[in-house]
């Protein structure tokens, strides 16, 4: 799933007019060079959530026949769920017998998503997602086994724990990630929601784990700003 219903409001003047998934970097947008990551890796079926100018994403996936991807659009359109109502609100188009992948459409990285699906087999985890050590407002706290245990904000000082432990380290959310199945029955958020809500209240009964890929190429493209940075990386 990649979501892509954000209203941008940090990439105005863009999004006055279009959604940020259209945005270009190096004449792709951030949707195809998104769902074109997601086929290197041999992901095809992808679903994207639509809000803000959702006829924009629904009309330019048309006119690219899905960049050759199997595509199937979640509704958001009457109220934007944020990552976790999102999440919940295309269920019905997620669920299958196999784990699932979500991304933000806003992110470029070359994370290999292979040693993701990989790592997040090997542990047995509920949730496995990328992390890397750059520095950020907020951030997931991990205890040695990178095992979540909690989330703080720097710049307001909130914090949450989850698992207490002695010694925790603080790494920066990816926005690749790796879901088992069973995570549909187990969130009890409804409506508008961050997926790190559920998150952070599963971590002490399920394994959420963070693999680290520090030193991966990887681009927050937040920001108009971002795209020049993009743009030197992601040819």
């Amino acid at each position: 799933m990649i979501f892509s219903a954000g209203l941008g409001t940090r990439f105005k003047p863009w999004t006055n007019a279009h959604p940020k998934a259209l945005a270009i970097v190096n004449g792709k947008t951030l949707l195809q060079r998104n769902i074109e990551y997601l086929q290197r890796y041999h992901i095809t079926d992808v679903v994207i959530n639509v809000h803000h100018f959702a006829d924009q994403i629904v009309d330019v996936l048309a006119k690219n026949s899905n960049w050759g991807s199997n595509v199937l659009i979640s509704d958001e359109t009457e109220m934007l769920l944020e990552t976790g109502g999102g999440l919940l609100r295309a269920r019905d188009l997620l669920q299958d017998d196999e784990p699932f992948v979500t991304l933000n459409v806003d992110i470029l990285t070359d994370l290999n998503l292979s040693r993701l699906i990989a790592f997040h087999q090997q542990k047995n985890a509920l949730v496995a997602f990328g992390i890397t050590n750059r520095t950020t407002s907020r951030n997931f706290l991990f205890d040695r086994d990178q095992r979540l245990c909690g989330w703080r904000n720097s710049v307001t000082d909130q914090e949450i724990i989850s698992i207490p432990v002695c010694e925790m380290h603080a790494m920066a959310y990816s926005c690749v990630s790796v879901y088992d199945q069973k995570i549909f029955s187990l969130i009890t958020q409804n409506g508008k929601f961050s997926i790190t809500e559920p998150l952070l209240q599963l971590a002490p009964e399920y394994l959420i784990a963070g693999y680290d890929h520090t030193g991966d190429a990887f681009v927050d493209v937040g920001r108009t700003e971002s795209i020049a940075v993009a743009e030197k990386i992601f040819v």
